[in-house]
């Protein structure tokens, strides 16, 4: 992780965790617009990677793997493994 994405304060992860917790994609993708604008994306992608996705519980990671993946998939089916 970069040393900038350290440095990103906690209020930044705040309104992603709500948009997420409301299931609100539109909010999310604004929210996340606004964070490449002030970082840029190379932040964006260690923000996610590093901060946010290991801060979300299993049906949150789902919503949001579904919410990106919407336009390609048609269905999700759960797995056992």
């Amino acid at each position: 992780m970069s040393n900038t994405a350290t440095q990103i304060p906690v209020d930044e992860l705040i309104p992603m965790l709500t948009a997420i917790a409301a299931r609100d994609w539109e909010s999310f993708k604004e929210v996340e617009k606004q964070f490449v604008i002030k970082y840029g994306v190379e932040e964006w992608q260690d923000f996610f990677a590093y901060r946010l996705k290991p801060s979300l519980d299993e049906k949150s990671d789902k919503w949001l793997l579904i919410q990106w993946c919407s336009t390609g998939i048609l269905s999700v089916n759960d797995v056992a493994s």
